[in-house]
């Protein structure tokens, strides 16, 4: 496999960030299991990503479909004109997506208004 682009490994970093704030707020502790991030990924979190399954196939899946992107450069998903995920998996990512946006915003976490609103 190819290695991710710059652009792919700050996609993929916004993506399991929203990941894993929804599973800490809305899943059970004991659930949770490490999740193995790609390796040019994984150096950034030292402490590691643990997820509950659900969770962490929804990740699975957004980052096997953010490898396989033909768009260069990628536009956000709600302004794509080719939807990679299927309805189920796009229903599951806005739902994600928004939680985590707005938990992330109220914490400070200002960078994502971007990806929040754009």
């Amino acid at each position: 496999m190819e290695p991710f682009t710059k652009k792919q490994q700050h996609d993929l970093r916004v993506l399991i960030d929203f990941v894993r704030v929804y599973c800490h707020a809305r899943h059970d502790r004991g659930d949770r299991a490490p999740f193995d991030l790609p390796p040019e990924i994984a150096h950034r979190y030292r402490q590691g990503v643990e997820l509950c399954g659900e969770c962490a196939g929804l990740l699975a899946h957004g980052i096997a479909k953010r490898r396989k992107c033909p768009l260069d450069p990628k536009p956000s998903c709600k302004h794509c004109r080719i939807h990679c995920y299927g309805k189920e998996y796009r229903a599951r990512i806005r739902e994600v997506m928004a939680f985590s946006g707005r938990r992330m915003i109220m914490r400070g976490r200002f960078d994502y208004l971007w990806h929040y609103f754009f």
